[in-house]
Protein backbone atom coordinates (compact mmCIF):
# COMPACT_ATOMS: atom_id res chain seq x y z
CA UNK A 1 0.00 0.00 0.00
CA UNK A 2 1.45 3.33 -1.03
CA UNK A 3 1.55 6.15 1.49
CA UNK A 4 0.76 8.60 -1.28
CA UNK A 5 -2.89 9.46 -1.88
CA UNK A 6 -4.14 10.56 -5.28
CA UNK A 7 -4.71 14.26 -5.74
CA UNK A 8 -8.32 15.35 -5.27
CA UNK A 9 -10.43 16.26 -8.27
CA UNK A 10 -10.50 20.06 -8.37
CA UNK A 11 -12.95 21.71 -10.73
CA UNK A 12 -13.62 25.32 -11.57
CA UNK A 13 -11.95 28.33 -13.09
CA UNK A 14 -9.01 30.63 -12.39
CA UNK A 15 -7.95 33.72 -14.28
CA UNK A 16 -4.46 34.00 -15.79
CA UNK A 17 -1.88 34.62 -13.10
CA UNK A 18 -3.90 32.78 -10.44
CA UNK A 19 -3.09 29.20 -11.51
CA UNK A 20 -0.87 28.80 -8.45
CA UNK A 21 -3.94 29.15 -6.24
CA UNK A 22 -5.59 26.23 -8.00
CA UNK A 23 -2.50 24.08 -7.49
CA UNK A 24 -2.20 25.10 -3.86
CA UNK A 25 -5.88 24.38 -3.25
CA UNK A 26 -5.43 20.89 -4.70
CA UNK A 27 -2.46 20.27 -2.41
CA UNK A 28 -4.27 21.57 0.65
CA UNK A 29 -7.26 19.30 0.05
CA UNK A 30 -5.24 16.17 -0.71
CA UNK A 31 -5.81 14.68 2.75
CA UNK A 32 -9.25 16.15 3.39
CA UNK A 33 -12.06 13.58 3.58
CA UNK A 34 -14.68 16.27 3.02
CA UNK A 35 -15.48 18.57 0.14
CA UNK A 36 -14.52 22.23 -0.12
CA UNK A 37 -15.09 25.36 -2.17
CA UNK A 38 -12.70 28.28 -2.59
CA UNK A 39 -13.60 31.61 -4.18
CA UNK A 40 -11.42 34.70 -4.50
CA UNK A 41 -12.24 38.16 -5.84
CA UNK A 42 -9.84 40.97 -6.64
CA UNK A 43 -11.23 44.43 -7.15
CA UNK A 44 -14.74 43.00 -7.20
CA UNK A 45 -13.86 40.60 -10.05
CA UNK A 46 -13.82 36.82 -9.65
CA UNK A 47 -10.31 35.43 -10.11
CA UNK A 48 -10.70 32.00 -8.47
CA UNK A 49 -13.78 29.75 -8.29
CA UNK A 50 -12.88 26.18 -7.34
CA UNK A 51 -14.42 23.18 -5.62
CA UNK A 52 -13.64 19.56 -4.84
CA UNK A 53 -15.81 16.71 -3.50
CA UNK A 54 -13.03 15.51 -1.18
CA UNK A 55 -11.57 12.05 -0.65
CA UNK A 56 -14.60 10.66 1.18
CA UNK A 57 -12.33 8.94 3.70
CA UNK A 58 -14.16 9.72 6.91
CA UNK A 59 -12.51 7.68 9.63
CA UNK A 60 -11.28 8.74 13.03
CA UNK A 61 -14.53 7.78 14.73
CA UNK A 62 -16.72 10.05 12.63
CA UNK A 63 -20.00 10.95 14.26
CA UNK A 64 -23.43 11.39 12.67
CA UNK A 65 -24.02 14.19 10.20
CA UNK A 66 -24.54 17.51 11.88
CA UNK A 67 -22.44 16.73 14.96
CA UNK A 68 -19.45 18.90 15.73
CA UNK A 69 -16.32 18.05 17.61
CA UNK A 70 -15.39 21.67 18.26
CA UNK A 71 -17.83 22.74 20.93
CA UNK A 72 -15.37 23.84 23.55
CA UNK A 73 -12.97 25.22 20.98
CA UNK A 74 -15.56 27.69 19.77
CA UNK A 75 -16.24 28.80 23.32
CA UNK A 76 -12.73 29.85 24.31
CA UNK A 77 -10.69 29.67 21.14
CA UNK A 78 -7.89 32.08 20.47
CA UNK A 79 -7.23 33.02 24.07
CA UNK A 80 -3.52 32.36 24.45
CA UNK A 81 -0.58 30.43 23.07
CA UNK A 82 -1.03 27.18 21.19
CA UNK A 83 0.32 25.21 24.12
CA UNK A 84 -2.15 26.94 26.38
CA UNK A 85 -4.95 26.09 23.95
CA UNK A 86 -3.96 22.45 24.04
CA UNK A 87 -3.80 22.45 27.82
CA UNK A 88 -7.37 23.72 27.91
CA UNK A 89 -8.34 20.95 25.47
CA UNK A 90 -10.21 23.30 23.23
CA UNK A 91 -11.83 25.21 26.08
CA UNK A 92 -13.24 27.38 25.14
CA UNK A 93 -25.51 29.25 -6.30
CA UNK A 94 -26.70 31.57 -7.93
CA UNK A 95 -23.95 31.34 -10.53
CA UNK A 96 -21.59 34.19 -11.29
CA UNK A 97 -21.52 35.37 -14.87
CA UNK A 98 -17.81 36.13 -14.56
CA UNK A 99 -16.82 32.52 -13.92
CA UNK A 100 -18.52 30.86 -16.86
CA UNK A 101 -19.75 28.22 -14.38
CA UNK A 102 -22.25 25.65 -15.50
CA UNK A 103 -23.56 22.95 -13.18
CA UNK A 104 -22.90 19.76 -15.08
CA UNK A 105 -24.58 17.75 -12.32
CA UNK A 106 -28.04 19.22 -12.84
CA UNK A 107 -30.54 20.04 -10.11
CA UNK A 108 -30.93 18.26 -6.81
CA UNK A 109 -27.26 18.19 -5.86
CA UNK A 110 -27.72 17.85 -2.11
CA UNK A 111 -26.78 14.79 -0.09
CA UNK A 112 -23.23 13.67 0.56
CA UNK A 113 -21.28 14.98 -2.46
CA UNK A 114 -20.05 18.56 -2.35
CA UNK A 115 -20.46 20.27 -5.70
CA UNK A 116 -20.20 23.72 -7.21
CA UNK A 117 -23.71 24.76 -6.19
CA UNK A 118 -23.78 22.94 -2.85
CA UNK A 119 -24.26 24.93 0.33
CA UNK A 120 -23.18 24.08 3.85
CA UNK A 121 -23.21 25.31 7.43
CA UNK A 122 -20.87 28.25 7.99
CA UNK A 123 -20.57 28.00 11.79
CA UNK A 124 -18.99 31.21 13.17
CA UNK A 125 -18.36 32.68 9.75
CA UNK A 126 -22.05 33.54 10.26
CA UNK A 127 -21.08 36.19 12.80
CA UNK A 128 -19.76 38.37 10.00
CA UNK A 129 -23.18 38.29 8.33
CA UNK A 130 -24.71 39.64 11.54
CA UNK A 131 -21.99 42.27 11.88
CA UNK A 132 -22.69 43.53 8.36
CA UNK A 133 -26.33 44.08 9.30
CA UNK A 134 -25.34 46.09 12.36
CA UNK A 135 -22.89 48.21 10.37
CA UNK A 136 -25.52 48.98 7.74
CA UNK A 137 -27.71 50.41 10.49
CA UNK A 138 -24.75 52.29 11.96
CA UNK A 139 -23.92 53.79 8.58
CA UNK A 140 -27.54 54.88 8.14
CA UNK A 141 -27.39 56.77 11.43
CA UNK A 142 -30.07 54.78 13.26
CA UNK A 143 -27.59 52.91 15.46
CA UNK A 144 -24.34 53.96 17.12
CA UNK A 145 -21.67 51.63 18.55
CA UNK A 146 -21.58 53.76 21.69
CA UNK A 147 -25.33 53.50 22.24
CA UNK A 148 -26.39 51.69 25.42
CA UNK A 149 -28.04 48.49 24.26
CA UNK A 150 -31.02 49.32 26.48
CA UNK A 151 -31.76 52.40 24.34
CA UNK A 152 -33.01 50.01 21.67
CA UNK A 153 -33.79 46.96 23.80
CA UNK A 154 -35.12 48.26 27.14
CA UNK A 155 -35.45 44.84 28.79
CA UNK A 156 -31.70 44.36 28.43
CA UNK A 157 -31.03 46.94 31.17
CA UNK A 158 -31.92 44.34 33.84
CA UNK A 159 -29.35 42.76 36.14
CA UNK A 160 -26.64 45.40 35.84
CA UNK A 161 -26.50 45.77 32.05
CA UNK A 162 -27.86 49.32 31.68
CA UNK A 163 -24.47 50.69 30.60
CA UNK A 164 -23.53 47.86 28.22
CA UNK A 165 -22.96 49.30 24.76
CA UNK A 166 -23.59 48.02 21.27
CA UNK A 167 -19.81 47.98 20.81
CA UNK A 168 -19.52 45.66 23.81
CA UNK A 169 -21.83 43.19 22.06
CA UNK A 170 -19.97 43.41 18.75
CA UNK A 171 -16.54 42.99 20.37
CA UNK A 172 -17.39 40.06 22.71
CA UNK A 173 -17.03 42.30 25.77
CA UNK A 174 -20.57 41.96 27.15
CA UNK A 175 -19.90 39.25 29.74
CA UNK A 176 -22.66 36.96 28.45
CA UNK A 177 -20.92 33.92 26.92
CA UNK A 178 -23.86 31.60 27.73
CA UNK A 179 -27.63 31.84 28.08
CA UNK A 180 -27.77 30.45 31.60
CA UNK A 181 -25.72 29.84 34.73
CA UNK A 182 -26.68 26.18 34.63
CA UNK A 183 -23.54 24.31 33.52
CA UNK A 184 -25.78 21.98 31.50
CA UNK A 185 -26.78 24.95 29.33
CA UNK A 186 -30.13 25.99 28.00
CA UNK A 187 -32.30 22.92 27.28
CA UNK A 188 -33.03 22.08 23.66
CA UNK A 189 -36.66 23.21 23.74
CA UNK A 190 -35.61 26.74 24.74
CA UNK A 191 -32.44 26.78 22.67
CA UNK A 192 -34.45 26.24 19.49
CA UNK A 193 -36.77 29.13 20.41
CA UNK A 194 -35.23 32.49 19.39
CA UNK A 195 -37.58 34.45 21.67
CA UNK A 196 -36.62 32.28 24.65
CA UNK A 197 -32.92 32.84 23.96
CA UNK A 198 -33.42 36.59 23.85
CA UNK A 199 -35.42 36.59 27.08
CA UNK A 200 -32.72 34.58 28.80
CA UNK A 201 -30.03 37.06 27.78
CA UNK A 202 -32.10 40.05 28.88
CA UNK A 203 -32.51 38.52 32.34
CA UNK A 204 -28.88 37.42 32.78
CA UNK A 205 -26.39 39.34 34.87
CA UNK A 206 -23.00 39.66 33.18
CA UNK A 207 -20.23 37.31 34.24
CA UNK A 208 -17.74 40.20 34.19
CA UNK A 209 -18.08 43.97 34.03
CA UNK A 210 -19.05 44.74 30.43
CA UNK A 211 -16.31 46.50 28.55
CA UNK A 212 -13.64 45.57 31.11
CA UNK A 213 -12.65 42.20 29.62
CA UNK A 214 -13.45 40.09 26.58
CA UNK A 215 -14.06 36.45 25.77
CA UNK A 216 -15.55 34.83 22.70
CA UNK A 217 -19.36 34.66 22.78
CA UNK A 218 -19.68 31.54 20.66
CA UNK A 219 -23.46 31.35 20.37
CA UNK A 220 -24.89 34.30 22.31
CA UNK A 221 -23.23 36.87 20.03
CA UNK A 222 -25.79 36.23 17.32
CA UNK A 223 -28.80 36.83 19.55
CA UNK A 224 -27.26 39.82 21.32
CA UNK A 225 -26.41 41.70 18.12
CA UNK A 226 -29.33 40.17 16.22
CA UNK A 227 -31.87 41.44 18.72
CA UNK A 228 -30.49 44.97 18.44
CA UNK A 229 -30.86 44.68 14.66
CA UNK A 230 -34.44 43.50 15.14
CA UNK A 231 -35.34 46.30 17.55
CA UNK A 232 -33.89 48.97 15.25
CA UNK A 233 -35.02 47.59 11.87
CA UNK A 234 -38.29 45.94 12.86
CA UNK A 235 -37.38 42.54 11.40
CA UNK A 236 -35.25 39.58 12.42
CA UNK A 237 -31.58 39.66 11.51
CA UNK A 238 -32.14 36.79 9.06
CA UNK A 239 -34.87 38.66 7.21
CA UNK A 240 -32.94 41.92 7.33
CA UNK A 241 -29.88 40.20 5.88
CA UNK A 242 -31.97 38.58 3.13
CA UNK A 243 -33.57 41.88 2.12
CA UNK A 244 -30.70 44.33 2.54
CA UNK A 245 -27.64 42.22 1.75
CA UNK A 246 -28.27 38.88 0.06
CA UNK A 247 -31.03 40.18 -2.21
CA UNK A 248 -29.20 43.15 -3.76
CA UNK A 249 -26.03 41.10 -4.26
CA UNK A 250 -27.71 37.88 -5.38
CA UNK A 251 -26.03 35.85 -2.62
CA UNK A 252 -26.64 32.24 -1.77
CA UNK A 253 -26.26 33.03 1.94
CA UNK A 254 -29.00 32.60 4.52
CA UNK A 255 -29.57 32.91 8.25
CA UNK A 256 -32.36 30.34 8.18
CA UNK A 257 -32.26 28.09 5.10
CA UNK A 258 -35.39 28.29 2.92
CA UNK A 259 -36.99 24.92 2.24
CA UNK A 260 -36.65 25.47 -1.50
CA UNK A 261 -32.84 25.30 -1.09
CA UNK A 262 -32.73 22.08 0.95
CA UNK A 263 -31.81 20.00 -2.11
CA UNK A 264 -28.45 21.82 -2.24
CA UNK A 265 -27.50 21.33 1.40
CA UNK A 266 -24.57 19.03 2.24
CA UNK A 267 -24.08 18.17 5.93
CA UNK A 268 -20.86 18.65 7.80
CA UNK A 269 -19.01 15.68 9.25
CA UNK A 270 -16.82 15.49 12.34
CA UNK A 271 -13.41 13.84 12.23
CA UNK A 272 -13.20 13.45 16.01
CA UNK A 273 -15.81 12.83 18.70
CA UNK A 274 -17.32 15.62 20.76
CA UNK A 275 -15.80 16.18 24.20
CA UNK A 276 -17.98 14.81 26.97
CA UNK A 277 -19.35 17.15 29.67
CA UNK A 278 -16.81 15.64 32.06
CA UNK A 279 -13.94 16.42 29.71
CA UNK A 280 -15.18 19.97 29.32
CA UNK A 281 -15.36 20.38 33.10
CA UNK A 282 -11.82 19.05 33.45
CA UNK A 283 -10.55 21.41 30.77
CA UNK A 284 -12.16 24.36 32.54
CA UNK A 285 -10.54 23.35 35.83
CA UNK A 286 -7.16 22.99 34.13
CA UNK A 287 -7.56 26.57 32.97
CA UNK A 288 -7.41 27.52 36.67
CA UNK A 289 -11.10 28.16 37.29
CA UNK A 290 -12.87 27.02 40.43
CA UNK A 291 -15.65 24.59 39.39
CA UNK A 292 -18.53 26.61 40.87
CA UNK A 293 -17.19 29.97 39.68
CA UNK A 294 -19.65 31.72 37.34
CA UNK A 295 -17.10 31.93 34.58
CA UNK A 296 -16.45 28.18 34.84
CA UNK A 297 -20.14 27.33 34.71
CA UNK A 298 -20.65 29.74 31.81
CA UNK A 299 -17.93 28.04 29.80
CA UNK A 300 -19.45 24.64 30.47
CA UNK A 301 -22.91 25.96 29.55
CA UNK A 302 -21.60 27.58 26.38
CA UNK A 303 -20.02 24.31 25.27
CA UNK A 304 -23.21 22.37 25.90
CA UNK A 305 -25.36 24.95 24.13
CA UNK A 306 -23.09 25.12 21.10
CA UNK A 307 -23.07 21.33 20.87
CA UNK A 308 -26.88 21.19 20.88
CA UNK A 309 -27.18 23.99 18.34
CA UNK A 310 -24.63 22.41 16.02
CA UNK A 311 -26.34 19.03 16.21
CA UNK A 312 -29.59 20.75 15.23
CA UNK A 313 -28.02 21.89 11.96
CA UNK A 314 -28.27 18.26 10.89
CA UNK A 315 -32.06 18.63 10.95
CA UNK A 316 -34.46 20.61 8.80
CA UNK A 317 -35.74 22.41 11.90
CA UNK A 318 -32.25 23.52 12.89
CA UNK A 319 -31.39 24.74 9.40
CA UNK A 320 -34.64 26.68 9.11
CA UNK A 321 -34.17 28.32 12.51
CA UNK A 322 -32.23 31.52 12.86
CA UNK A 323 -29.05 30.79 14.85
CA UNK A 324 -27.28 34.00 13.83
CA UNK A 325 -23.91 33.25 15.46
CA UNK A 326 -23.31 29.84 13.89
CA UNK A 327 -26.22 28.68 11.73
CA UNK A 328 -25.61 30.64 8.56
CA UNK A 329 -25.69 28.51 5.42
CA UNK A 330 -24.15 29.26 2.06
CA UNK A 331 -21.30 28.76 -0.37
CA UNK A 332 -17.79 30.14 -0.83
CA UNK A 333 -18.70 32.07 -3.97
CA UNK A 334 -21.26 34.12 -2.05
CA UNK A 335 -18.91 34.70 0.89
CA UNK A 336 -16.28 36.12 -1.45
CA UNK A 337 -18.92 38.27 -3.16
CA UNK A 338 -20.14 39.57 0.21
CA UNK A 339 -16.67 40.53 1.39
CA UNK A 340 -15.86 42.07 -1.99
CA UNK A 341 -18.92 44.32 -1.60
CA UNK A 342 -17.63 45.43 1.80
CA UNK A 343 -14.37 46.76 0.35
CA UNK A 344 -15.44 47.81 -3.14
CA UNK A 345 -18.20 47.67 -5.73
CA UNK A 346 -19.64 44.42 -7.07
CA UNK A 347 -21.95 44.90 -10.04
CA UNK A 348 -22.56 48.45 -8.85
CA UNK A 349 -23.30 47.49 -5.24
CA UNK A 350 -21.12 48.51 -2.30
CA UNK A 351 -22.47 47.62 1.12
CA UNK A 352 -20.33 49.74 3.45
CA UNK A 353 -18.24 52.86 3.03
CA UNK A 354 -14.48 52.80 3.50
CA UNK A 355 -14.89 54.76 6.75
CA UNK A 356 -17.34 52.19 8.12
CA UNK A 357 -14.99 49.34 7.20
CA UNK A 358 -12.09 51.13 8.88
CA UNK A 359 -14.17 51.50 12.03
CA UNK A 360 -15.17 47.83 11.89
CA UNK A 361 -11.56 46.61 11.63
CA UNK A 362 -10.14 48.90 14.31
CA UNK A 363 -8.94 46.71 17.22
CA UNK A 364 -11.36 46.78 20.15
CA UNK A 365 -9.92 44.09 22.45
CA UNK A 366 -6.13 44.34 22.20
CA UNK A 367 -6.01 46.47 25.35
CA UNK A 368 -8.30 44.23 27.42
CA UNK A 369 -7.58 41.12 29.50
CA UNK A 370 -9.62 37.97 29.44
CA UNK A 371 -11.92 37.63 32.45
CA UNK A 372 -11.03 36.07 35.78
CA UNK A 373 -8.23 33.55 35.92
CA UNK A 374 -8.16 33.33 32.13
CA UNK A 375 -6.06 36.49 32.00
CA UNK A 376 -3.11 34.33 33.07
CA UNK A 377 -3.41 32.46 29.77
CA UNK A 378 -3.17 35.57 27.61
CA UNK A 379 -0.58 35.19 24.90
CA UNK A 380 0.34 36.29 21.40
CA UNK A 381 -2.25 33.98 19.80
CA UNK A 382 -5.29 35.09 21.72
CA UNK A 383 -8.29 36.21 19.70
CA UNK A 384 -8.49 39.78 18.42
CA UNK A 385 -11.70 41.57 17.54
CA UNK A 386 -12.84 44.73 15.89
CA UNK A 387 -16.55 45.53 15.79
CA UNK A 388 -17.97 42.15 14.86
CA UNK A 389 -14.99 40.86 12.86
CA UNK A 390 -11.90 38.88 13.74
CA UNK A 391 -8.53 40.49 13.15
CA UNK A 392 -5.29 38.71 12.18
CA UNK A 393 -3.40 36.66 14.74
CA UNK A 394 -0.97 33.73 14.42
CA UNK A 395 -3.73 31.12 14.76
CA UNK A 396 -5.91 32.83 12.14
CA UNK A 397 -3.65 35.09 10.06
CA UNK A 398 -6.35 35.87 7.50
CA UNK A 399 -4.73 37.89 4.68
CA UNK A 400 -2.24 39.66 6.90
CA UNK A 401 -2.10 43.08 8.48
CA UNK A 402 -5.13 45.20 7.68
CA UNK A 403 -7.36 42.27 6.79
CA UNK A 404 -10.53 41.32 8.64
CA UNK A 405 -13.01 38.48 8.52
CA UNK A 406 -14.20 35.50 10.51
CA UNK A 407 -13.29 31.85 10.82
CA UNK A 408 -15.74 29.13 11.78
CA UNK A 409 -15.53 25.80 13.58
CA UNK A 410 -14.18 23.07 11.38
CA UNK A 411 -12.29 25.43 9.08
CA UNK A 412 -14.71 27.74 7.24
CA UNK A 413 -13.31 31.16 6.49
CA UNK A 414 -14.38 34.49 5.02
CA UNK A 415 -12.11 37.53 4.83
CA UNK A 416 -11.06 40.66 2.97
CA UNK A 417 -8.06 42.95 2.63
CA UNK A 418 -9.24 46.45 1.71
CA UNK A 419 -5.90 47.80 0.50
CA UNK A 420 -5.46 45.02 -2.08
CA UNK A 421 -9.15 44.58 -2.90
CA UNK A 422 -8.97 40.87 -2.05
CA UNK A 423 -12.04 39.01 -0.81
CA UNK A 424 -12.07 35.28 -0.04
CA UNK A 425 -14.59 32.61 0.87
CA UNK A 426 -13.74 29.03 1.87
CA UNK A 427 -16.39 26.47 2.82
CA UNK A 428 -15.68 22.86 3.79
CA UNK A 429 -17.64 19.87 5.06
CA UNK A 430 -15.01 18.10 7.18
CA UNK A 431 -14.87 19.58 10.70
CA UNK A 432 -11.10 19.30 10.77
CA UNK A 433 -9.68 22.61 12.04
CA UNK A 434 -8.18 22.32 15.51
CA UNK A 435 -7.58 25.89 16.75
CA UNK A 436 -5.29 24.72 19.54
CA UNK A 437 -2.80 23.64 16.86
CA UNK A 438 -2.76 26.97 15.02
CA UNK A 439 -4.07 27.79 11.54
CA UNK A 440 -5.95 25.13 9.62
CA UNK A 441 -3.33 23.36 7.44
CA UNK A 442 -5.86 23.49 4.59
CA UNK A 443 -5.75 27.29 4.61
CA UNK A 444 -2.06 27.90 4.42
CA UNK A 445 -1.04 26.72 0.90
CA UNK A 446 -3.77 28.59 -0.95
CA UNK A 447 -3.66 31.66 1.34
CA UNK A 448 0.03 31.97 0.59
CA UNK A 449 -0.68 31.54 -3.13
CA UNK A 450 -3.43 34.19 -3.06
CA UNK A 451 -1.12 36.70 -1.42
CA UNK A 452 1.61 35.92 -3.95
CA UNK A 453 -0.73 36.30 -6.92
CA UNK A 454 -1.96 39.62 -5.54
CA UNK A 455 1.57 40.91 -5.04
CA UNK A 456 1.39 40.84 -1.24
CA UNK A 457 4.26 38.38 -0.80
CA UNK A 458 4.02 34.66 -0.18
CA UNK A 459 5.92 31.54 -1.04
Amino acid sequence: MSGRRPAPVVTGTVRPGWEGVRDAFARSQAEDPGGAQLAVRRGGRTVVDLWTPGTGRFGYGAVPDGADGAGVTEGVRGTGTRAEHARRTEAGAGGDAETGYRNEHGAGTGGEVFRADSVGVLMSVSKALVAVCAHLLIERGVLDPDDPVARHWPEFAAAGKAETTVADLLAHRAGLPAYTDDPAGLPEALLLDPAARVRALAAMSPVWDPGKAFLYHALTYGDLVGEVVRRVSGESVGRFFAREVAGPLGLDLWIGLPEREEHRFVPQRAVRPDPTPGQVAQAVERAGLVPDDRLATSLRASSAELGRATASFGTRRGRAAEFPAAGGIGDARSLARLYAALVGRVDGVRLLSAATVDRARTPRTDHLPQPGALHRLDGPDRSRFGLGFELPRPGAPLLGEGSFGHAGAGGRLGMAHPESGLAVGYVCTAMAWEPSAGPDPRWMPWTDAVRKAAGLGGG
